[in-house]
């Protein structure tokens, strides 16, 4: 078992050096053929439009690595975006609280889910397919089917922008707080108990309750951590748009599981990092901008991240053979 769990480890670590071996390649490719592809404003939009996927990556990594899924943490952000911004337009809070709540209703529902999956035993597919419908028709029913909108940039209230979007000057200042949270998420996963007990329920989680875990009561938290990043995504989303549609966020979801899985987190659980995360999160950010460089449209980069996230997960199931045997 041990044999097995060695070669499991190694191959994440095979499968996390292909894909920054693939984002590296296709950054080259791009920059020969793509059109100003080589530029230092392609290279900020390459960094700026990673920032929410990154954001709901690094949450919905601890819930896959337990064994489960969320697949609400897109519609969920969104919520979180269009209720703040109505706290802003029509409530007439200060933009500071508004961000604050955006971050709070989304923690909220990730509380929801962990109660759903830990505590009333629903399946985690079942559980946030429930969430994300009641996430997007709570936004539309707060917003009242409104289009909500935000400050911009030449507003007062917009100064928000500068802080975690980019600054005047086009630096992208929204990296920093993606790095600030990657390192307290990495240190949470693999520092703390809430990290191992993660780790270890994604493994067995029947064991893990044997051995004393109270698997419920971190399970719930794994879910909280999710709905908190799915806030955080929020701010950098209405920090980068100005105006959030009700009922949108379906498929923001899947691009950010596609990172994870590209990253190396196995879909089983038990197995996982956040750099493979943040690396599957930049390949496919380079992969969008670089199709774009070539004139072709978004769902070229749909088409091909499939191809990929399969290809990560033929990977992954010749991992858990190797371990297994």
């Amino acid at each position: 078992m041990q044999t097995g769990k060695k070669t499991s480890v190694g191959l994440l670590g095979l499968q996390k050096l292909l894909a920054l071996g693939a984002l590296v390649v296709l950054y080259v490719f791009f920059s020969i053929f793509g059109n100003n592809f080589f530029s230092a404003d392609t290279f900020v939009n390459i960094l700026s439009s990673s920032y929410f996927i990154g954001f709901m990556a690094l949450g919905i990594t601890f819930v896959i690595i337990t064994g489960g899924i969320d697949l609400s943490i897109g519609t969920n952000m969104m919520c979180g975006a269009i209720i703040g911004g109505v706290a802003y337009s029509n409530w007439h809070w200060p933009i500071a609280a508004a961000l604050m709540l955006s971050v709070f209703i989304s923690t909220c529902f990730g509380l929801i889910n962990g109660i759903l999956v830990a505590k009333l035993k629903l399946a985690p597919f079942i559980a946030t397919l429930g969430t994300m419908l009641i996430t997007q028709g709570f936004g539309s029913i707060v917003s009242k089917v409104q289009t909500m909108r935000y400050p911009t940039v030449t507003d007062p209230d917009g100064w928000y922008k500068f802080l975690f979007y980019k600054t005047q000057n086009n630096f992208p200042i929204g990296l920093i707080w993606l790095a600030l949270f990657f390192f307290i998420a990495y240190l949470v996963l693999n520092k703390t108990r809430l990290g191992r007990y993660t780790f270890a329920i994604g493994s067995n989680e029947e064991a893990a309750r044997l051995s004393g875990i109270k698997v419920d009561i971190w399970k719930i938290l794994v879910y909280v951590i999710c709905g908190f990043f799915a806030g955080l995504a929020s701010i950098s989303y209405v920090s980068a748009y100005t105006s959030i549609i009700p009922g949108t966020g379906n498929g923001l979801e899947l691009l950010a599981i596609a990172g994870v899985i590209i990253g190396g987190t196995s879909m089983s659980g038990g197995i996982g990092t956040l750099s493979g995360t943040i690396i599957g999160v930049y390949l496919m950010s380079v992969l969008k901008q670089g199709l774009v460089s070539m004139n072709l449209q978004a769902h070229w980069q749909t088409f091909i991240t499939g191809f990929v996230v399969v290809g990560a997960v033929l990977i992954d199931n010749y991992r858990i053979k190797k371990s297994a045997g």
